[in-house]
């Protein structure tokens, strides 16, 4: 009895053990929880990037680190660098927005500027026409009370009725010279008239211009106060350390994209990084680089504060080479070159919707009003998916 005890006791001792030493058992016990897969520092920034991160209307990032937490340490860590992430997706999507909506803003500003131009130049246009037309007509009335006070005769009979042959000749000639200038009274009366019709009916149409690109312009105003204004409710949302840790994964995030990017290009390293800067360029770049420490301000053209496009807009204007205002029209009209022959001066236009703009100062380097809250300041000239390079002075 004792030894069957014994025997059946040993058996449950062994089973137990067996299990306990089961490799999946022990894994799922005391390993570590595997990290996300790292980005390739080879791969090309112009890659496509993962979609956006849509969130739902109102969630803070509180609610985004408090989703999906796991059981046990590792798993926190891990699922609040995931949520992290995910919380500076959508802050950099918002922004992007936001950066958009201000292109479309600038654009429609410039437009507001120069369609108030034309109507005030065309309303100028209207009322000299009309003190044109006063004058032409006070002119015929002058003519027609002359004639009155010859008796209401033409011309022509007084001059029949003239006993002097000579003044008779001298008269014909001062008959003529009255017609012609009578005529030409009338014709240019008649061609003022039109004028002023064609006049009142294009400040018409300019006016209706000038109000749909106001709206245009009201409309992009209130988009850009949303994006920015969703975008500091998220951030804010974070606890103080969760911002720091936000801020160092921006600053991982430019880091590796410039390397990244430096590593493609090696056409471009080969070179020296770059051309050197023509004689306007550099003035360009002197004028960007001493802006560094003013803040970015959406719509901001200067002095003391700018968004993207408005410093490179005004960096050329100092340089004696004006510009278009907004990211997307530079992009559009100004000569484009290779990434690898880019110099100072020029500049690099980023995102699929042209929606920023920097100017590159050397070295790798480029000098940017970055987003709201932000100073112009240096970056790598990769720290950016790039669209392509333009140059002012081509």
């Amino acid at each position: 009895m004792n030894r069957r005890r014994c025997a059946a006791a040993a058996t449950t001792l062994v089973c137990a053990l067996a299990v306990l030493a089961s490799p999946d058992l022990l894994n799922r016990a005391y390993a570590a929880p595997v990290p996300p897969p790292a980005a390739s520092p080879s791969a090309s920034p112009s890659a496509v990037a993962p979609p956006p991160v849509e969130l739902p209307p109102g969630t803070t990032a509180s609610d985004i680190a408090n989703a999906g937490a796991g059981s046990g340490s590792g798993a926190d860590s891990a699922d609040s660098a995931r949520s992290l992430e995910k919380v500076r997706l959508e802050i950099a999507r918002l922004y992007r927005k936001a950066a958009s909506a201000t292109d479309a803003y600038n654009l429609a500003d410039e437009q507001v500027k120069q369609q108030a131009s034309e109507v005030a130049d065309l309303a100028g246009d209207i009322v000299r026409g009309q003190q044109r037309i006063e004058a032409l007509k006070a002119q015929a009335g002058a003519a027609a009370r002359a004639q009155y006070r010859g008796a209401g005769l033409p011309p022509e009979a007084r001059l029949l009725l003239a006993g002097d042959p000579q003044l008779f000749l001298d008269g014909v000639g001062r008959i003529k010279q009255g017609q012609k200038a009578t005529s030409d009274l009338l014709v240019e009366l008649t061609r003022e008239q039109e004028d002023l019709k064609t006049y009142a009916a294009d400040s018409h149409t300019h006016w209706d211009r000038l109000k749909k690109t106001r709206d245009r312009k009201e409309k992009a105003e209130k988009e850009i106060k949303k994006q920015i204004s969703a975008a500091k409710k998220l951030e804010k949302s974070l606890a103080k350390k969760d911002r720091e840790r936000l801020a160092a994964l921006d600053r991982a995030e430019a880091a590796r994209a410039q390397t990244a990017w430096l590593g493609s290009e090696s056409t471009f390293r080969a070179r020296g990084i770059g051309l050197g800067a023509t004689a306007q360029g550099a003035k360009a770049v002197e004028f960007a680089t001493a802006q560094i420490g003013k803040p970015y301000v959406w719509g901001g053209a200067g002095p003391s504060s700018y968004d993207c496009s408005g410093l490179t807009s005004q960096a050329w204007l100092a340089a004696g080479r004006p510009i278009p205002r907004t990211s997307q029209e530079q992009w559009r009209q100004l000569p484009k070159v290779a990434v690898a022959d880019m110099r100072p001066g020029d500049l690099i236009i980023y995102f699929a919707d042209a929606s920023h703009v920097a100017m590159y100062v050397g070295d790798g380097r480029m000098v940017h009003a970055p987003r709201p809250g932000r100073d112009i300041t240096l970056a790598g000239a990769g720290s950016m998916r790039i669209l392509g390079v333009v140059r002012p002075d081509a």
